[in-house]
């Protein structure tokens, strides 16, 4: 008896629920009704929503025709609708580029302003010719150009030096001749070229070549008897009367001394001499320079000196 009690509770216990899940609105619809909410656009609406008025939508027009677009005589002209997006502006980049002569390779406008690639072969290229000009190197330095020469002897006493070399070209810049001087000699020269006589010609040069007036000669000072030896006469000495452009021109400094144009340059040349150079000398020492600049690098207690 007591099973059969507890299966009819269960069976009142399930039609109650039953009964209940009938009357909520989710399941008292038809079975062609779906919960979900109706899509957006669809003519069929949800029971408790209305429908939107017709009026408040924004009515669908064709385009205007030309006539309607017509201005009316006397009304103010109605400027166009502005479009959206714009359009970008273009960059200066471009802009440089487009107003650039078209002659030019890499500024043309059928052509990308960035620069080329390397050409082939260019960098074997520097390499050897950087190779050649360490072997044709002295002193320890690539841009002192020249050859070993060793020990010079002289028929004076206190002429000869133990240590020389031949330079031909100076930090880009040549020799008129080969001059004979020591290491010391040689970097206080390239010292100068690149401090001094670069900048001093750089409005009218580049500077390419200078004139050697004189390097190692045994002989006493000015060639007078009876002075002392030199500075020349130990390879640590250097004559220089000219500087040649790379436009042709040549520049003395006997005849630009006395020049306007030149003077500057050359008085700059002269100044930037003394320092890298123990003695410096110039047309205003003596007569035996008016024509030439002498450069040594004999050293002093006091300090250089440069007349």
């Amino acid at each position: 008896m007591t099973g059969r009690r507890l299966a009819a509770a269960l069976g009142l216990t399930l039609t109650l629920g039953l009964s209940l899940l009938a009357q909520q609105p989710a399941f008292a619809r038809a079975p062609d009704q779906s919960p979900r909410p109706p899509l957006r656009g669809s003519a069929e609406a949800a029971p408790n929503e209305a429908a939107p008025d017709e009026a408040a939508l924004p009515a669908l027009r064709p385009h205007p025709r030309p006539e309607e677009t017509a201005p009316v005589a006397g009304a103010a002209p109605v400027p166009p609708p502005q479009r959206s997006p714009r359009l970008r502006p273009p960059s200066a980049q471009v802009t440089s580029a487009a107003v650039r002569p078209a002659s030019l390779p890499f500024l043309s406008p059928d052509r990308s302003p960035l620069p080329l690639s390397r050409p082939d072969g260019l960098e074997e290229k520097v390499f050897f010719k950087r190779l050649k000009r360490r072997k044709g190197s002295v002193c320890g330095d690539i841009d002192i150009q020249g050859d070993k020469l060793g020990a010079v002897k002289g028929k004076l006493r206190g002429c000869g030096a133990t240590d020389t070399v031949r330079v031909r070209e100076v930090a880009g810049v040549r020799l008129s001749q080969q001059a004979i001087m020591t290491c010391d000699t040689a970097r206080a020269l390239k010292t100068w070229v690149e401090r001094g006589v670069k900048p001093a010609f750089r409005r009218r040069g580049p500077v390419v070549e200078m004139r050697v007036a004189a390097h190692y000669a045994c002989r006493t000072r000015n060639n007078r008897p009876g002075a002392k030896i030199s500075e020349h006469g130990r390879a640590q000495a250097i004559d220089i009367s000219a500087f040649t452009m790379r436009d042709g021109e040549v520049i003395t400094v006997l005849k630009g001394w006395g020049r306007g144009t030149t003077l500057r340059p050359l008085r700059e040349v002269w100044k930037t001499a003394c320092g890298p150079f123990g003695t410096v000398l110039g047309p205003k020492a003596d007569g035996y320079h008016r024509d030439h600049f002498h450069v040594d690098v004999a050293r002093y207690r006091s300090g250089p000196y440069c007349r």
